[in-house]
């Protein structure tokens, strides 16, 4: 028997199946990884087909060495999912497979942990000296327990004592797993009567297909998955639901907990690598039937799958923007197909892609338009700063945000403070001369972070000192950039000093449970107030928070982005529908300098299909996604040089396209990327916008380009990217 290997191994050049013999003394299963020998080397591989013959001289074929592990670690559905996603994304097919596993668990780092247990032998009769105390003590403590861990024992009566007793057999040992589960708080989320938009939603997700579930916020979406998902267990199938960022898996794990208890288990890269393995192998063997998590949740090794939800649909965050690069909702869709099971996206703001198939009926939309408290959104109150600077406040903070976060902290409630910019100002720049410090290896400005007193780079984390004086002209006139979480918690905390003022970004989430600790802390405190980027618009539901403040709108609103003013409309909608969500009306404060722009119009009348029907228009006329597709073919090299010409090479074998697909090719050109180095790699980029009708064709012509062209340099394909920098 022969058995079809790819090698676990990055490189392109490795990029295939490799025959190896099965030893008749080794039992292997598809799926399974192996040892096998490759040149000189010993390398581990996965398992994808086994056959009776081979393609090659038997005689040079080599034989397996042994198995990594006894089960197949990667399950049959998942290796049609490799090829799917090797077919539509151009991946190494090693890549994707490394996925589909615990990253440690692949690197031989983690395993299954055991601990010794003993318990007294009851079928022998104890003849324990009278000197030998510490052993009756033992004896006498096992007598009133059914057993103990070894560490315990030893700790007690000494290593010598558990030796002794063991070696006459008085004792006995049992090894038991102990499983490194993640903690959370367990809410008690009793059922609740649901009202009539959540049983309609219920209802009406039945079929087999894709699911648009449109929901304003606080609507009770939430209630809605977990009755699907209840439906499902009884049925005796399994689901997976996703949300878009790890700082709200601690709400949805409580609330979860509370209703499903240890059925459900955790993946996200948050996790210890003893708790992640942990949690996939609940679930690889079916002692855990729900899986949560962020996007890589979205291979969780689950069998026989009733439905799969992916919560705040729209967030950019469900597409890879690193190698390996995929849409979770490619992955989730084609996951949905295998198992036969619906496929529910949830959002008070779908993406306008989304939207368009659920209105050309390719997703069946789902409506819940009201509060699950029956109360009205909170009301969006917009503030020109142009005013404000010219009344002579040139602060952070207009002064009706100023007045109602005075209110908020009389009445003894909470606010939240949205800016999505970490760090204290966005750049620190010479007065005299224009000088920027920037990154040493790549092509952007570090960002000033005052409670370290460093200048940071967000790209590749590498820490500067900060300027005293300009390194060009020797001026000592140094000004700061836009502000920051930082900035904003100091001036609050200037501002009202015995106030309660928490911040969560990236930067105080670095550490275990670091979002559970900011969350709890804010929670049980009144008044309060929390600062933070994106990681607080969305999911959180906290019954004391009266007040929104939107510091910056307009930062998402320029950007040279089709998709700029979708974002901005959705930022603006999820983190206003934190506010007002029990029985305490909600207000927002939105401050911008662009007050007339019509995203601000429909965002504080939550108007989301007077929204949809403008962008819709505009992306239609301009001939932007999802009307047509973009493609970006991304270069990168530590020689400038080199990826340069591989581009101009590439560039001039691609153009002869625009010639073959005249009709479709829209837009075709070749340039530096908007930040042109990142960890010391020069970027170049090529770009084309293309009609749908031959998208597939032209898509694998261009692959096919590049494979023959580019073998040193890395080259990276996304289809509509979500981050065109």
């Amino acid at each position: 028997m022969f058995a079809d290997v790819i090698i676990d191994q990055d490189a392109k050049a490795l990029d295939k199946v490799f025959e190896y013999i099965i030893p008749e003394n080794i039992d292997i299963t598809i799926g399974m990884r192996v040892y096998v020998p490759f040149s000189t080397r010993i390398l581990q591989g996965f398992v994808v087909n086994i056959k009776d013959n081979c393609n090659y001289d038997n005689s040079k074929v080599k034989k397996i060495i042994s198995k990594v592990e006894d089960f197949s670690a990667i399950k049959p559905e998942m290796l049609k999912l490799m090829q799917f996603m090797a077919n539509k994304y151009h991946l190494k097919l090693a890549s994707i497979l490394r996925l589909f596993l615990p990253s440690e668990m692949r690197e031989g780092k983690v395993k299954e942990l055991f601990e010794n247990y003993y318990y007294l032998n009851k079928n022998i009769d104890f003849k324990i000296n009278k000197n030998a105390i510490k052993q009756q003590q033992l004896l006498d403590y096992l007598s009133e327990k059914e057993k103990e861990k070894s560490s315990v024992l030893a700790d007690l009566f000494g290593y010598s004592a558990l030796k002794s007793l063991f070696e006459k057999k008085y004792i006995l040992k049992e090894q038991q797993k102990i499983k490194r589960t993640p903690f959370y708080l367990s809410t008690n989320t009793k059922k609740v009567q649901l009202n009539y938009g959540q049983q309609n939603a219920l209802n009406s997700i039945k079929e087999n297909r894709t699911y648009l579930l449109h929901g304003v916020t606080g609507s009770g979406k939430t209630e809605v998955y977990m009755n699907l998902i209840e439906n499902v267990l009884k049925a005796g199938k399994n689901a997976i639901m996703l949300v878009p960022e790890i700082s709200l898996t601690p709400q949805i794990m409580s609330n979860f907990k509370g209703r499903f208890g240890e059925l459900v288990a955790v993946l996200h890269s948050g996790l210890s690598s003893g708790e992640k393995f942990d949690e996939w192998k609940r679930l690889f063997s079916g002692e855990a039937r729900i899986a949560i998590g962020a996007r890589s949740a979205i291979f969780a090794p689950l069998d026989n799958l009733g439905i799969i939800i992916v919560d705040e649909e729209h967030e950019q965050s469900y597409i890879s923007e690193s190698n390996p690069r995929y849409d979770t909702h490619d992955v989730a869709e084609f996951r949905a197909k295998e198992n036969n099971c619906p496929l529910v996206l949830g959002s008070a703001t779908p993406s306008i892609d989304s939207y368009e198939k659920a209105k050309q009926g390719t997703y069946k939309l789902i409506e819940m338009p009201i509060r699950a408290n029956g109360k009205e959104l909170p009301k969006i109150q917009i503030v020109d700063m142009m005013n404000e600077i010219r009344m002579g406040n040139s602060g952070i903070f207009s002064n009706q945000l100023l007045a109602e976060l005075i209110n908020v902290i009389n009445n003894k409630k909470q606010a939240m403070i949205f800016i999505n910019r970490r760090g204290f100002s966005s750049f620190m720049r010479c007065r005299d001369c224009g000088y920027i410090a920037k990154c040493s290896d790549c092509d952007v400005s570090l960002v000033y972070h005052r409670e370290d007193n460093r200048l940071k780079c967000h790209y590749c984390g590498k820490q500067f000192k900060v300027l005293d004086k300009c390194p060009k002209c020797g001026s000592d006139k140094i000004k700061y950039g836009a502000v920051g979480t930082e900035q904003v918690v100091h001036k609050l905390k200037e501002l009202f000093p015995l106030v309660k003022i928490l911040r969560m970004d990236n930067d105080t989430t670095m550490t275990k449970n670091s979002h559970q600790k900011i969350l709890n802390e804010f929670k049980n405190s009144l008044p309060a107030i929390l600062v933070g980027t994106q990681m607080i618009a969305k999911g959180h539901d906290f019954e004391n928070v009266v007040l929104v403040g939107i510091v910056d709108a307009d930062q998402s609103l320029y950007h040279a982005d089709y998709r700029s003013t979708e974002r901005t409309f959705q930022l603006i909608t999820q983190v206003a529908g934190r506010a007002g969500r029990s029985e305490n009306e909600g207000k927002v404060i939105l401050q911008t300098y662009s007050p007339k722009h019509y995203v601000y119009k429909f965002a504080s009348n939550y108007d989301y299909k007077g929204f949809f029907r403008k962008e819709e228009n505009i992306r239609e006329t301009a001939q932007f996604p999802p009307f047509t597709k973009i493609l970006r073919i991304l270069f990168s090299d530590f020689d400038e040089n080199y990826v340069r010409d591989l581009l101009k090479i590439c560039y001039t074998e691609i153009e002869k396209l625009k010639t073959k697909y005249s009709d479709d090719i829209i837009y075709f050109d070749a340039m530096k990327s908007p930040i042109k180095k990142i960890m010391d790699k020069y970027r170049y980029q090529i770009m084309l916008r293309y009609k749908l009708k031959n998208a597939d064709n032209i898509e694998k012509e261009i692959f096919e380009i590049v494979d023959k062209t580019a073998s040193k340099s890395s080259v990276f394909f996304e289809v509509n990217p979500q981050n065109l920098s």
